[in-house]
């Protein structure tokens, strides 16, 4: 039976992402497991991008990150049904910080999505596919 479930989502792209979202609030309903969204902001204070940016702009960021995020779920699953979501902003790789999240809340199932993969994909690997490498629970991957 499944408890929890993390469900990862990219607040940059929130039309292609409504399908994952939904079918996370889906599995969750099924099981009435509790629903974690999370989307992960880039880390620049760790490059040479970093730099550039004072401690109040990564604070902002993170804080308009939460707003969309909160506003994604909101129009997606509607407001009753959000009110039960837990709302995570990391802020990191993505797919580091959707395993650690994922460790840390004792999450059963990762619910991610997933584009067409292409050549630099295949050299690279996309964020889905690492979370599906090295996650400690199960994956659902939700092609877009």
């Amino acid at each position: 039976m499944t408890k929890t479930i993390l469900c990862a989502v990219d607040i940059n792209r929130p039309d292609e992402e409504k399908d994952v979202l939904n079918t996370a609030a889906k599995l969750a309903r099924m099981d009435n497991a509790q629903l974690d969204v999370i989307t992960v902001v880039p880390d620049f204070g760790m490059t040479v991008v970093g730099a550039y940016f004072q401690d109040h702009h990564i604070k902002s960021a993170k804080n308009d990150a939460s707003d969309l995020l909160k506003a994604m779920t909101k129009d997606v699953l509607g407001p009753d049904q959000d009110t039960d979501v837990r709302h995570i902003v990391a802020m990191g790789s993505v797919y580091e910080e959707v395993l650690r999240a994922a460790k840390l809340s004792n999450t059963d199932l990762i619910v991610i999505g997933a584009h067409r993969p292409d050549l630099k994909d295949y050299l690279l690997g996309p964020n889905a596919a690492r979370v599906v490498r090295h996650s400690k629970c199960s994956v659902y991957v939700v092609r877009h």
